[in-house]
């Protein structure tokens, strides 16, 4: 038998091996100084970006049987294909509403830490069950688009909590993400303290598609990505847009949404 030759394997640069090694000793340095904790209660983990056990039990997390269109949560099974009365009563804009937990407690504490505390290394974790919750929407997407921020607002608050979550989704699932296809024109006021009326008249008119976004939207089913879904008036009014730009189908996808609880 003749000889087997290994292939020769290609020599990696010491600059680039130099590299790793630096970033490997300044991950580990600083494990020592921010060691791994709890996303919720903050006690010591084995790994970044977790949940303890008692911080996992209070993550309450949305789960069938709930209405297919608007994703609410019933308290017993009803039976396949079964919507909710405000569904029937009030057909939203798109196509369908999935979330991963409701709206209170730990859910809360994860968003906000997100959105104003700068915690972007919890957008893989939540994005991870956003892809369970989203029940197959986001692998038959051809397109994640995230809620857009107004420019001052992206400025003053230096990252879209939207488009982490979508980056991260994107990553997960291997369904591409577009960032600038819909923009924010209109500055309006924060939806905090708002009701119903007053907040869909706040986004009333305050996107837009850009013109490549018409070009690569047209005919697409897209999961619109937000943090938390309340009302509902942002991703109802970016919605209409996108369906006016020739969008197929839309999935809204958010990691938490507002309830007084199952019903």
């Amino acid at each position: 038998m003749g000889e087997i030759k290994a292939e020769a394997v290609p020599a990696v640069p010491l600059r680039q091996v130099f590299a790793r090694r630096l970033l490997s000793l300044a991950g580990a340095a600083l494990d020592l100084v921010y060691p791994p904790a709890c996303a919720g209660c903050g006690v010591l983990t084995g790994s970044k970006a977790s949940l303890c056990p008692k911080c996992w039990s209070r993550l309450a997390f949305i789960e069938r049987p709930y209405c297919e269109v608007l994703g609410t949560p019933f308290s017993h099974d009803l039976g396949p294909g079964i919507l909710s009365a405000d569904a029937i009563a009030n057909p939203p804009p798109f196509d369908r509403l999935r979330s991963v937990a409701l709206y209170d407690d730990l859910a809360r504490v994860l968003v906000q830490s997100l959105k104003y505390r700068d915690r972007t290394d919890l957008a893989p974790m939540m994005a991870g069950w956003m892809l369970r919750a989203g029940d197959g929407a986001v692998e038959a997407a051809d397109l994640i688009v995230p809620v857009p921020l107004h420019r001052f607002r992206l400025v003053w608050r230096k990252f879209n909590q939207a488009a982490e979550l979508s980056r991260a989704l994107a990553a997960a699932s291997g369904t591409p993400v577009l960032f600038d296809v819909v923009r924010r024109t209109k500055r309006t006021r924060r939806q905090i303290g708002l009701g119903p009326r007053a907040r869909e008249e706040n986004v009333r008119g305050a996107f837009s598609i850009t013109q490549e976004g018409r070009e690569k939207l047209f005919g697409r089913h897209v999961v619109l990505v937000d943090d938390v879904y309340t009302t509902g008036a942002t991703v109802s009014a970016v919605t209409r847009t996108l369906k006016r730009a020739g969008v197929a189908d839309v999935t809204v996808l958010t990691f938490a949404r507002a309830l007084p609880g199952p019903i």
